[in-house]
């Protein structure tokens, strides 16, 4: 890589962050694709946000990505949202357009969709475990690439009213049916996972533990395909589980490249070669953890 006086800088805001694979994706497809530019992990402190995404137009960069705890705060920082942001109310990248103005875009939901081989959303109809960030915007890109319906399961909580509001504010806009229920009804969710031809965990469980979302005893209907949003450990307990009734399962590394592909291009104008980046950040993972 040949930084010089041409050199634009895009990053990742978050914090924390210096843990982040985001430059190493990033900056492999700026060398791939011989684009001169350069990627860099930010953590800041939550007074900072504002300074940080002016200083996208201060210092024409291409833009950058966001994560905790600054999805939902950063979107009174942007001159325009993309549909989809608007919908769940949060962003993860934000876009500096030829104009100088700022676009706020939300790519984990369209992330995770191309991550999916030969799965096409539209007409399907979709289970997924959790309402948290990256579940509202995976739910709003399902509902957006015109999926049949949406089921939703999350545990009874003082939050459940306000997820209650959220997707009937995207159900209302899109026209897709979104459906939620209690985490702990195993026969909703069984009968909903009959339906389906996705079921997704979009919670945290199984990311430091053995545990998985759902009772075991849960039955997964012929030709399903499962999904975990979370990468590391590889292969949750619940993709283990599901892996042991014969279906299809994917871990969450695909969305993490697929999304960071789609602010690339938004950035750039160029294709990231994400399959390649994402065999070769599977090899930095896990080859050196075995």
């Amino acid at each position: 890589m040949n930084i010089n006086g041409y050199t634009r800088l895009a990053a990742v805001v978050a914090n924390p962050i210096k843990h982040s694979n985001s430059p190493f994706i990033h900056n492999m497809a700026f060398e791939m694709t011989e684009v001169n530019g350069v990627y860099l992990a930010f953590e800041i402190e939550n007074n900072n946000l504002a300074q940080i995404i002016e200083n996208i137009k201060i210092m024409d960069m291409y833009g950058v990505n966001l994560s905790m705890p600054f999805k939902k705060e950063a979107v009174k920082y942007v001159d325009e949202l993309t549909p989809v942001a608007e919908l769940i109310g949060a962003i993860n990248t934000i876009v500096l357009k030829d104009d100088g103005s700022l676009l706020g875009h939300s790519t984990d939901g369209s992330g995770f969709f191309n991550s999916l081989e030969n799965y096409h959303v539209e007409g399907q109809t979709i289970s997924i475990l959790g309402g948290g960030g990256a579940a509202l915007a995976i739910i709003a890109e399902a509902c957006i690439q015109k999926a049949n319906k949406v089921f939703v399961f999350n545990r009874m909580s003082a939050n459940y009213p306000i997820l209650q509001e959220k997707l009937n504010k995207i159900s209302k806009a899109s026209g897709v049916e979104i459906l939620l229920q209690d985490l702990a009804d195993e026969e909703k969710i069984q009968d909903s996972v009959n339906e389906s031809s996705l079921l997704i965990n979009a919670t945290s469980i199984g990311m430091k533990d053995k545990s998985i979302p759902i009772n075991p005893s849960l039955r997964l209907p012929e030709g399903i395909v499962v999904a975990d949003i979370i990468y590391q450990p590889a292969e949750t307990e619940f993709l283990k589980w599901a892996k042991s009734q014969n279906v299809r399962t994917i871990n969450g590394l695909g969305m993490l490249v697929y999304q960071a592909a789609e602010s690339f291009e938004l950035w750039t104008g160029k294709k990231m070669p994400a399959q390649i980046i994402k065999e070769a950040l599977e090899r930095k993972i896990y080859e050196t953890r075995s």
